[in-house]
């Protein structure tokens, strides 16, 4: 059996210049020993410039096969000055709804990078049936 999990990003520039998200890579595990990893450039086949204070959302999902699981990531991102860094996002659980006994499944995760160039990503996630 498949478990569907939503799950929907939220980047903000936090920095003092505009930056360009490249690409992403994610890691889903989940209590079964599947290990699932996703590499690629931009999000939703976007790359997005974002000024300082902008932000960008998208939403995505994936199919673990056991109802309990995590993902971490990161994206990587190029300042308009040049400098390129990770915006690392930090694991998050996936917990089927039925496990999460009546709790709602919001996950928040924020990043925040130090110096020039900087993004926040929060991650929303819930499971869908």
């Amino acid at each position: 059996m498949r478990h569907t999990f939503a799950y929907t990003v939220t980047i903000t520039n936090t920095g003092t210049v505009s930056a360009q998200l490249v690409a992403r890579h994610w890691v889903f595990e989940d209590d079964s020993g599947h290990y699932q990893e996703v590499k690629g450039l931009g999000v939703v086949g976007k790359q997005p410039l974002l000024a300082p204070g902008e932000s960008f959302e998208y939403t995505s999902g994936v199919q673990l096969h056991a109802p309990i699981g995590t993902m971490r990531g990161a994206f990587f991102c190029v300042g308009v000055n040049g400098e390129r860094f990770e915006a690392p996002v930090p694991t998050l659980a996936l917990i089927a709804a039925g496990l999460a006994e009546g709790k709602p499944i919001l996950l928040l995760a924020a990043v925040l990078i130090t110096g020039g160039a900087a993004l926040a990503a929060r991650a929303s996630l819930k499971a869908q049936a």
